[in-house]
């Protein structure tokens, strides 16, 4: 097994190539994000070229924030794919729960293939898993914690790894259940920093087979960036710009030293 600083080590050194089928909302700062680490971004979301872009890819990020039903063909021929060539997956349901259609376009992903890993906030989590629809919007209307339990049986349904970000992200596989205490209010400021949170899972898993040890590191890489991002800003606008540098500046010494985990 990998520790997380190796992780982010073997993403400076490989690149792995990430195929987001993410929304135009946040695609410039999700390609950001994953260069500044280190990793190779492509936003392929033509149903012509989807099956050919995941069989070269290291991962598949698959991120529902701006639905049409072009982009849902899409992501079932990718995740289709996934499964057939084994490329590793992480999905965001964003808005799960906010309408019947997000719901229904959710639903029919993780029946064509259980994603490695689920990333989202704890509305969304708890939707996913049938427990409440008290989602607003892509904001969570609950607490972090109340959503553990739902996320544990999701995650035991599916035999994958659940992940809630939040103040405290936790990392839920089986009945193994890690914490990140780092980052910064400034994040919950700017549109899309939970789209770059998988985003940044997807790049772990793209270096990395231990599924719940990927997620991990993609949350420490995270709330460390934003620890050092909070540092040197004075508000949103500065912290986006930050966060960036942050992450093309983190080290894998700083990583180990500045993460609170019980991993």
């Amino acid at each position: 097994m990998s520790s997380i600083s190796e992780i982010l080590q073997e993403i400076r050194s490989k690149s792995p190539l990430v195929h987001n089928i993410t929304n135009y909302v946040v695609m410039n700062n999700t390609a950001n994000a994953l260069l500044a680490v280190g990793a190779s971004p492509v936003m392929a979301h033509a149903k012509e070229e989807v099956k050919d872009i995941v069989a070269i890819s290291s991962s598949l990020v698959i991120n529902m924030g701006t639905l049409s039903e072009k982009w849902v063909e899409s992501m079932l021929m990718a995740a289709a794919q996934a499964k057939a060539t084994n490329t590793p997956f992480v999905f965001d349901p964003v808005g799960v729960g906010a309408s019947a259609y997000r719901t229904e376009v959710a639903q029919k992903i993780i029946e064509t293939a259980i994603p490695n890993v689920i990333r989202g906030n704890a509305s969304e989590i708890m939707a996913l898993a049938k427990l409440t629809n008290s989602t607003k919007g892509v904001d969570s209307t609950m607490d972090n914690q109340d959503a553990i339990e739902g996320a544990t049986l999701l995650a035991k349904q599916l035999n994958n790894t659940v992940v809630i970000s939040g103040a405290i992200d936790y990392i839920i596989t089986a009945d193994t259940i890690s914490k990140i205490e780092n980052g910064s209010p400034l994040m919950a400021k700017i549109t899309g920093m939970g789209c770059t949170a998988t985003a940044m899972v997807g790049a772990c898993l793209g270096v990395e087979e231990n599924t719940h040890l990927a997620a991990v590191a993609a949350m420490a890489i995270m709330g460390v960036a934003g620890d050092m991002a909070n540092d040197k800003s004075a508000g949103p606008g500065s912290f986006q710009m930050n966060f960036y540098d942050s992450l093309y500046e983190l080290s894998p010494e700083v990583l180990v030293a500045k993460v609170k985990t019980n991993a």
